[in-house]
């Protein structure tokens, strides 16, 4: 064994000469040195000095030698990459606000008005935003409550909590009052039970679809929500069916005590479970498409006549391509690519669907007689993976309609991530070869279509609320801006885009934080926009580092961390929520590794933490004063696309206006020239 680099020790010793025979004492004067003494000397290596050990001692020689070497690579390395990290500007570091001390383990946190939603084991509970305090519980679940929604319902809130089982089940929260709606999957025989394996809820909470998978098949339920029965049901509420049903007043549910130092219960909060509410209408399912086979026409006369309409062209369900060009478009397929596909194919997994509630749009195709109010979702757009088409579904619907789709959106490529901004009113399609198309669906026309660099492709996309740098800060525009849309895209390599794109400009491509390279444990997990503070995102770290993003400088502004000794467990997967509407953030602390006995591991608390961006000094102006006027704008001349059409135009004739009168004046400057030039002229014709 020995080093590839070769042994430190001996790239140290340099060749010697040994004197042949005795040594003596040199005389002190030169004449009486010997001439001839080269002869005396020999050249020896100094390695040959160990190989002349006898085994195993030589063995042990190159071993302790090559064991001395990597232990110098490591220490050069580890010194080069301390001096790097004491070189690097670190960020300031905040902690929160306060800590919320939950005894169950929060798995998941949703924030609807001024309220935060916990979901945790067997069941979940209602907090106050600003204090932490808990305001109801409900905890009837034999398993865990793995993700929760709550969407604004304008005074009212509607949760949608997922237990392990995969089982969903709507409440609907009014004056502090928690009520029981329905479990959307719920089954007696558990043989047929199904699971939520996504679900989305439509802005304003009129429309819900609930992802659902068991016996080896996929679909994808639509309901619509009685939200205006509910109201009118809870205000006078129906306690019994049975008239001689002895009414059991409304209790206040205890069934998990809270510590009165710790936290404390509102006295007039309960759990009301015997109010009956209007149950949501089923009203589409739908499912994957189904693979293109051959057709069963005999003439392309038959295709024609099997199309009622142009709603739900481009699916390829309706064709006139036979078996045999299918088998044979497979043959050369399978002969061009043959070194490929040799080798065990692994079954397919079930196709997952990502779908989203589209407001009405002159780009959403829908039926004259349709007509839908302004603000309600009337159409249902969704994509399988795998699949190339984006597909359209109208809402106007019973589940007795034939189920096809009224438009369907092709693109190049499958659809790998698809996201749809916060306002209803832009749409990105992610493709999976890296190809991204940006849709306004307000105004009715694609924004344009860019693409990731080579070898980045799309795994989130995040939209940012449209922001103006003003005298060299981020603010948001008072009013509406119209086709002027941001997003921060997350790719595979970690790292993070910014694409904008305004009217017909095109879209455009910068980086905000690369690829890492040199330390791989900063690598970007997870990004959530604060709506609170104007261009700033949160990235989350595999090294469980949280950071706050100015994505127009591009700069980091500042960390978070909770306080010692709580950290994150699992930073690849961090359980956070961010409000859209007040300036906080709020992230889960995992408690310390327990390395005490078990009985003392179960009294360890866990904690959510309160991060309040006000409360720290280099935020608490930007969120504060985070709105410019229009006034301020019109002002200002590098924004001009605030301003509606009327005031461009009128700021364009004003600018022309006094280039006129600059012009008037200037000709009336020359003329006064031109008369004293005269006048000069003729007194030098005098003299």
């Amino acid at each position: 064994m020995s080093s590839p680099r070769g042994s430190r020790a001996q790239k140290m010793r340099l060749p010697t000469f040994t004197q042949k025979g005795l040594l003596e004492v040199p005389s002190p004067t030169e004449k009486d040195w010997s001439k001839d003494d080269e002869g005396d000397y020999v050249f020896k290596d100094p390695d040959q000095e160990l190989d002349s050990l006898p085994q195993p001692y030589r063995m042990i020689n190159k071993l302790v030698n090559l064991l001395f070497d990597r232990s110098w690579g490591v220490i050069e390395e580890r010194d080069a990459l301390r001096e790097a990290e004491l070189s690097r500007i670190q960020p300031t570091i905040y902690p929160p606000v306060f800590e919320s001390k939950l005894k169950k383990m929060p798995n998941c946190m949703a924030i609807c008005q001024d309220y935060v939603f916990i979901g945790g084991a067997k069941g979940f509970s209602v907090h106050y935003l600003y204090n932490a305090k808990r305001i109801s519980v409900w905890d009837k679940l034999k398993v865990d409550v793995t993700s929760i929604w709550a969407t604004d319902l304008g005074s009212e809130i509607l949760i949608a909590p997922v237990d392990e089982m995969g089982i969903v089940r709507l409440f609907y929260f009014y004056k502090d009052g928690l009520f029981l709606i329905k479990a959307i999957n719920e089954v007696d025989d558990t043989s047929k039970q199904t699971t939520c394996v996504k679900m989305e809820i439509s802005p304003g909470g009129d429309f819900a679809a609930f992802l659902l998978q068991g016996a080896g098949d996929i679909w994808l339920d639509v309901y619509k929500l009685p939200k205006e029965s509910w109201l009118k049901e809870i205000e006078h509420p129906q306690l019994a069916l049975n008239p001689k049903k002895k009414v059991r007043q409304p209790q206040l549910n205890t069934l998990d005590p809270v510590p009165s130092d710790i936290l404390e219960m509102d006295i007039n909060i309960y759990f009301k479970g015997e109010v009956k509410l209007s149950l949501p209408v089923h009203i589409l399912k739908i499912k994957p498409p189904k693979p293109v086979t051959g057709t069963t026409f005999k003439s392309p006369l038959e295709v024609f006549a099997k199309i009622e309409d142009c709603y739900g062209l481009g699916s390829g369900q309706n064709h006139f391509i036979k078996d045999s060009q299918w088998e044979q478009q497979a043959a050369i397929f399978n002969a061009t690519y043959k070194k490929y596909l040799d080798g065990e194919w692994e079954e397919e997994p079930l196709s997952m669907a990502t779908f989203h509630f589209l407001l009405p749009s002159c780009i959403t195709a829908m039926p004259m007689e349709v007509k839908s109010p302004s603000g309600v979702a009337c159409v249902l757009g969704i994509h399988w993976t795998g699949h190339h088409n984006f597909f359209l579904y109208s809402l106007n619907r019973t589940l007795k309609d034939k189920v096809d789709p009224e438009g369907v959106w092709p693109c190049a490529a499958p659809i790998a991530v698809s996201q749809l901004s916060d306002c209803c009113s832009y749409l990105v399609l992610a493709c999976e070869d890296g190809v991204l198309t940006l849709w306004d669906l307000a105004e009715g026309f694609p924004l344009g279509v860019v693409a990731l660099p080579e070898g980045c492709f799309c795994l989130s996309i995040h939209f940012l609320k449209h922001f103006l740098v003003h005298k060299g800060r981020s603010v948001y525009a008072g009013g509406a801006v119209r086709s002027q849309v941001a997003c921060v895209v997350l790719c595979t390599d970690a790292s993070l885009q910014l694409v904008t794109a305004k009217g017909t400009h095109g879209p455009t491509l910068s980086v905000l934080v690369e690829r890492p390279v040199k330390h791989l444990d900063e690598a970007i997990c997870a990004v959530a926009p604060v709506p609170a503070l104007p261009g700033m995102v949160l990235t989350f770290s595999k090294n469980g580092s949280v950071h706050l993003l100015d994505v127009a400088k591009p700069q980091v502004v500042c960390a978070f961390a909770p306080p010692r000794p709580h950290r994150l467990a699992a930073p690849w997967k961090p359980v956070f929520v961010v409000s859209l509407h007040h300036p906080y953030f709020l992230l889960r602390g995992d408690p310390p590794l327990a390395t005490e006995s078990t009985d003392e591991a179960s009294d360890i608390q866990n904690s959510v933490f309160y991060f309040y961006f006000d409360a720290y000094p280099l935020l608490e102006n930007t969120s504060r004063n985070c709105t410019t006027s229009q006034t301020d704008l019109a002002d200002d001349v590098a924004f001009p696309q605030v301003l509606s059409l009327e005031k461009r135009c009128e700021s364009f004739l004003q600018k022309r206006f006094q280039k006129l009168e600059s012009k008037v004046k200037e000709k009336e400057h020359w003329a006064r020239l031109r008369r004293y030039s005269l006048l000069l002229q003729r007194e030098n014709a005098k003299k």
